[in-house]
């Protein structure tokens, strides 16, 4: 009877869960709103390797855009090295907010339903982005009392909402990046629509959020609406803590899409729509090096996580309750990189898998066996993302990388710490196996 008890329980919870973050913009805001940047300032390096006469002959010579990139160019070769720019890791907040109708400044009275913590390590080459729920309930700063973090913005803008983080958290946020909800659909339609490939059906609608999403599996060209589909689709199963996969998949085709000559000429549209939807204080400078390193980024390496906690209703309004430890423990782990120095030992793994992989499931579970890894947890499930979830903090990238070298198979998938333990709670890592061609 308490076992029932408590899977039921279990379940409940795993659904507030999943509503929680069906509610929440998805993480791959943090991509596109990087990647924003980079389409923004990322044509300065393929300007670099081109002649200033191209440029002359695309904008006109002594013209002002021709000017500009011809003296950014001489600064490129006047400035350091980018690693001496980013000396240390450097902690980057990402907003996304919604819309306030405003013509005259859109930025006033919005909240952040998009709100993340990206480390940059240059050193490295690695990132590391943590989301922090917007329903999250804390001490806003200077003084605001107990409220969502999401108002934050809305309250006292960029400002207040750097200085909640930074005393709720014990971090410091070096520079921000705001983006509109607008920027995602302008940018894909200036550049003609995005190729990628759709792993499955995906139907879903709101009418109350004005949200209609109907895209049919294959190679796609997604128009600028169909890309802001793709990207909030939320309905990956139970708690959907794969979705950002997806936001992977849309980075790699983005840059594909880059390397056309052809997007050379859309650089005044583009720029036009980072000044009307994107507000930030990083210099040119910095955007320019902040491209040039998220180049070489590698994709692999990105590790992402949740704060986790859990829902709670009061009255109309619901909140997320941070878990102050486990909160703590992704701080520590993904901003701080603070890891376990020690090699893990009695390894214990999980597999979540679709039926139709269960023989790829028992061939995995041997090579894991093999190498001295326990298989304590098997589970069938409809899942759609091929993910390499964490749960024990001794499980590191870098451990992930050396599995990698004894299990090939794992490559490609994403590294994902999660705090809340949704699968297999007595694993230290899970494995899923999907059905997606990708």
């Amino acid at each position: 009877m308490n076992d029932k008890n408590n899977n039921e329980e279990y379940s409940v919870f795993l659904r507030q869960i999943e509503q929680q973050r069906n509610e929440e913009i998805s993480l791959g805001k943090l991509v596109f709103a990087i990647t924003i940047i980079v389409i923004v300032v990322g044509f300065l390096i393929l300007f670099f390797s081109t002649s200033q006469s191209k440029i002359n002959n695309i904008f006109g010579e002594n013209s002002s855009i021709s000017n500009f990139f011809s003296i950014l160019a001489q600064k490129k070769n006047e400035t350091p090295k980018i690693s001496s720019m980013f000396s240390s890791k450097k902690n980057l907040l990402v907003l996304g907010v919604d819309s306030n109708g405003s013509q005259t400044d859109p930025w006033k009275g919005t909240r952040s339903d998009t709100i993340i913590l990206v480390n940059i390590d240059a050193k490295s080459k690695s990132i590391n982005a943590v989301s922090i729920p917007r329903d999250s309930k804390v001490y806003l700063a200077d003084d605001k009392g107990l409220q969502k973090i999401n108002s934050a913005h809305a309250i006292g803008g960029i400002k207040l909402t750097k200085k909640t983080i930074e005393e709720t958290f014990g971090v410091k946020i070096n520079k921000y990046i705001i983006v509109s909800d607008d920027a995602v659909e302008n940018v894909i339609n200036v550049l003609g629509g995005l190729p990628i490939y759709v792993e499955k059906d995906l139907n879903y609608d709101d009418n109350s959020g004005k949200l209609h999403i109907h895209l049919q599996k294959g190679n796609r060209t997604l128009s600028g609406k169909q890309a802001v589909g793709y990207l909030r689709f939320r309905h990956d199963g139970l708690g959907d803590i794969g979705r950002t996969q997806r936001q992977q998949w849309f980075l790699k085709s983005l840059f594909e899409k880059l390397q056309n000559p052809e997007v050379i000429s859309k650089i005044p549209e583009i720029i036009n729509i980072a000044n009307n939807y994107i507000k930030t204080d990083l210099s040119i400078y910095e955007l320019t090096q902040y491209a040039i390193m998220l180049k070489n980024i590698n994709m692999d390496r990105i590790e992402v996580a949740t704060l986790p906690g859990r829902p709670n209703q009061k009255g109309s309004t619901s909140y997320w309750i941070l878990d102050p430890i486990g909160t703590q423990e992704v701080i520590d782990r993904l901003i701080y990189r603070e890891y376990e120095k020690s090699e893990p030992t009695d390894i214990k793994a999980g597999l979540v898998y679709n039926p139709e992989k269960e023989q790829e499931a028992i061939l995995m579970k041997e090579k894991l066996e093999k190498l001295g890894i326990e298989v304590n947890c098997e589970r069938k499930n409809s899942t759609s993302r091929s993910l390499f979830i964490v749960n024990s903090k001794e499980i590191s990238n870098k451990y992930f990388s050396e599995l990698k070298e004894e299990i090939p198979e794992l490559s490609g998938k994403q590294f994902v710490y999660d705090g809340n333990k949704f699968y297999c709670p007595r694993s230290d890592f899970i494995i899923t196996l999907t059905g997606s061609k990708k």
